[in-house]
């Protein structure tokens, strides 16, 4: 007989299966007496099924390819053909003990024995009674156990709420087999034709989507009235999901008939149309006014939009100035009235995004944090200005992205830098051809949200032309009374941009107009030490080149020294660009190393540095010695930090001419001036006289004359020089000033104090000879950089000299 014809049939009859017969009939009342009446075997080899289990009175194929399972099918076939079945309770189980199954199944015969092609074998089996295992006797070859019959406590005859539930049940079920379009309405007549009712319930359980847990909870439910209640539910459950998985596909298919009519209908509209001459953008207006009805604008904005909306309708879609107002109403669409992202108030979260991205820069993070916790309190705060300043390569730029993260806010950025037309910021008149907003407006359309984190690149760097001056547009952009109404040129609305947070960057302030600097909170950020410098590149720059260049911390580690080495060696900057530059080429060449299988050393030495980088370009500045009269030194802020600065002057035969040398700028040339002139004036108080002073020609020298110097505050350097030159006295060994000088005699403050104690520092200079005012700058420097400095705080150009020039007299002093 062919197989199919068998594996039709799921589930019938207790019946002796002829090998010639082609179906199974189903059981009958008198088949199922004679079922509950026959005498359960005391033992019995237990076949364990992965997937399924097996009621009284169904029949199942089973395919079996489990060796144990082959064996037991085998010899219970030449045997009695009576087995007991159980299911596993964990389908991946490949060798089943007495703990992996449960403990009720179903007794059954064997009613035929197919092989397979691939070597498995497939056994028709049917449900006979159920029972309990007792007690496993044996594991090998198969399973084998005692077990005892489970009791079935069946209703009485004229019990008529079963009776009901089963004719529910039966009902239901010609139901479902009508609803689901995977079983054949022949089943209905097999529904139809089962006279008995617990077989019903049986077949009914076996042939529905329940999990094997399911149904061997209903297996084991020993009540025929439990079991057909739980199975009418189940059944229930399951014509509901048929129901409703009908009715979608139902509405599925209405719609896209719908759509499909509409889409025809639509290329035909659109054929005619094309053929007379014109093109249909009747639906593209009716969306732009459906995505209008959706934005949170007020009254005035709303008014507008439906004012040139309705001006897009009547326009010739051939007319030039369709294409205008289309890409005007788009912008209009596209940008976040009123959408705005909320802030993050967490403070001790924020503090720790703006440590872990970036070392040091106390000040900024204070007032970040000092602004959340205002917004915080308040959550109606404008969003201020912040301008950072310093030097390049310090986190300017960076640190925007953290304060972004901080606050929870969308990031934008763009780079001022020598931008010089107004329209850039401001925009263009929709009228003109190629118009386009400007990139402020642009920015907040990229964003999303109308309270981003927004940074102005170099704002110093902005120019004008006669395009206009982009640094005046800016003033009503970083206004806060004005830039809640922005006014776009392209946009022809304002625009509230109020809720930004506008962080400008600059390196130098003098450049910015002073209009545009005074809307701005300015935060100088100065360089970093080289303390600073080798934490930076320990926990942030080494970490992250050895990522891009595709190594770990195994491969390579780079020592608290050798991070120093290549700081204090190769590298002259405020900032750590060319420190990271520096780390990724000694990176390089230890991965061009593990990259050819050679031998290098993962902890980097002195020499792999040089090997890598080549010999030390810029050694450490070191103080000059007190053997030669005129010789101090001075202390210089320069663009990539401070820096010592030796001042050289000498006496010649001449006239009482001053010459200057040095590459200096007309600030300092005007310091020498005064110094002198200074010192003739006072000449009898520096025990010299003005008339041997004019018998000679002084000039004085800044060395490396390549690089340009210009300031004030080499003025009290000069001074010191010039008396130690005349007088022919030692400057006082290891120490430096600076300062700026007066005719009367004054000593006035200057700036970049920090950055020039450090380079004093690193120098070996012992002693620092400041203006009075400058102590506050002392103050605000953490006290561990300037451990070992002692600092002269001078108000008169005298004390400087009393301080900084002793009365023993040079080696080899000339006698003027």
């Amino acid at each position: 007989m062919p197989i199919n014809n068998i594996l039709s049939f799921d589930s019938l009859s207790l019946q002796e299966l002829d090998h010639e017969s082609d179906l199974i009939p189903l059981l009958t009342p008198e088949d199922e007496e004679e079922m509950i009446n026959e005498e359960l075997p005391n033992s019995l080899p237990i076949l364990p099924l992965r997937n399924t289990v097996l009621f009284p009175g169904v029949v199942i194929p089973i395919s079996a390819g489990r060796d144990k399972s082959i064996k037991l099918i085998n010899e219970a076939n030449a045997g009695n053909k009576i087995i007991g079945v159980v299911a596993q309770k964990n389908e991946a189980d490949e060798d089943p003990t007495k703990n992996d199954i449960y403990p009720v199944g179903t007794v059954a015969k064997i009613l035929r024995v197919l092989k397979m092609p691939d070597g498995n074998i497939t056994v028709i089996l049917q449900g006979k009674k159920r029972f309990a295992i007792d007690a496993v006797t044996s594991e090998k070859p198969y399973l084998k156990a005692m077990v005892k019959e489970v009791d079935e406590i069946r209703p009485g005859v004229h019990d008529t709420e079963f009776s009901a539930i089963v004719d529910s049940i039966r009902e239901l079920a010609i139901q479902i087999i009508k609803e689901s379009p995977n079983i054949p309405t022949e089943a209905t007549f097999a529904i139809k034709n089962i006279e008995s009712q617990s077989f019903l319930i049986n077949f009914v359980s076996s042939n529905m989507n329940l999990s094997v847990k399911e149904k061997q909870d209903l297996l084991m439910t020993n009540v025929l009235k439990e079991r057909a209640l739980e199975t009418l539910k189940f059944m229930n459950i399951e014509m509901q999901k048929l129901e409703l998985k009908n009715d979608i596909q139902s509405k599925v298919r209405f719609d896209l008939d719908q759509q499909q009519r509409e889409f025809f209908l639509h290329q035909q509209m659109k054929t005619i149309q094309e053929e007379l001459g014109g093109v249909s953008y009747e639906q593209e207006i009716e969306e732009m006014r459906q995505k209008g009805n959706l934005k949170k604008w007020d009254a005035k904005t709303s008014k507008h939009f439906e004012k040139e909306l309705s001006k897009l309708q009547r326009t010739n879609p051939q007319s030039p100035d369709f294409g205008i107002l289309r890409n005007y109403l788009e912008l209009f669409l596209e940008l976040p009235w009123n959408e705005y992202s909320t802030d993050n108030f967490d403070l001790k979260r924020a503090q720790k995004i703006l440590d872990r991205d970036h070392f040091g820069l106390d000040d900024v993070k204070k007032r970040i944090i000092e602004h959340l916790a205002v917004l915080k309190l308040r959550n109606d705060m404008k969003s201020p200005i912040i301008c950072l300043t310093g030097p390049p390569g310090v986190g300017k730029t960076s640190i925007g992205k953290s304060i972004a993260e901080a606050l929870g806010r969308e990031y934008v950025r763009i780079s001022l830098g020598g931008l010089r037309d107004e329209a850039e910021i401001r925009g263009h008149r929709k009228t003109y051809i190629g118009a386009m907003p400007g990139r402020i407006i642009q920015s907040i359309k990229k964003a999303g949200t109308s309270n981003p984190v927004f940074i102005l690149d170099e704002i110093d760097k902005l120019s004008s032309s006669n395009h206009g001056d982009p640094s005046s547009a800016l003033l009503e952009v970083l206004d806060p009374e004005q830039n809640k109404e922005f006014y776009d040129n392209f946009l022809e609305m304002g625009y509230d941009l109020s809720k930004v947070m506008f962080i400008a960057t600059s390196n130098n302030m003098s450049t910015i107009q002073p209009a545009l600097r005074d809307r701005m909170e300015v935060i100088k950020m100065s360089g970093y030490t080289i303390e600073e410098k080798v934490e930076i590149a320990r926990n942030h720059l080494l970490p992250k080149q050895l990522k891009e260049h595709g190594l770990t911390s195994k491969d390579l580690s780079i020592g608290k020294k050798q991070i120093e080495k290549i700081v204090e060696g190769y590298t002259r900057e405020s900032g750590v660009r060319n420190l990271e530059q520096k780390i990724a080429q000694v990176i390089r060449s230890a991965a061009k190393s593990v990259a050819m299988e050679e031998e290098y050393n993962k902890k980097v030495t002195d020499e792999d540095i040089i090997n890598a980088l080549g010999a030390p370009r810029l050694e450490r500045d070191k103080s000059e010695g007190n053997d030669v009269a005129g010789v101090v030194t001075g202390l210089a802020w320069t663009s990539v930090g401070g820096d010592i600065l030796f001042i050289e002057s000498l006496l010649s035969p001449g006239k009482g001419n001053l010459a200057m040398t040095g590459n200096l700028g007309t600030v300092m040339k005007e310091s020498a001036t005064i110094a002198l002139e200074y010192i003739k004036a006072n000449a009898e108080q520096f025990g010299l006289n003005a008339e041997t002073i004019a018998k000679y020609n002084i000039h004085l020298h800044v060395p490396e004359g390549a690089t340009p110097k210009d300031g004030p505050s080499a003025g009290i350097a000069m001074l010191t020089s010039l008396v130690s030159l005349l007088t022919q006295r030692k400057v006082k060994k290891s120490i430096a000033m600076t300062g700026e000088i007066t005719l009367r005699g004054k000593v006035l403050p200057v700036g970049g104090i920090k950055e020039k104690i450090l380079a004093a520092k690193r120098a070996n200079i012992k002693e620092i000879i400041l203006c009075h005012e400058n102590k506050r700058d002392i103050d605000e420097i953490k006290k561990e950089y300037i451990d070992g400095l002692t600092f002269h705080y001078v108000k008169e150009m005298s004390e400087v000299i009393d301080f900084a020039v002793t009365n023993q007299k040079v080696k080899n002093a000339k006698t003027l």
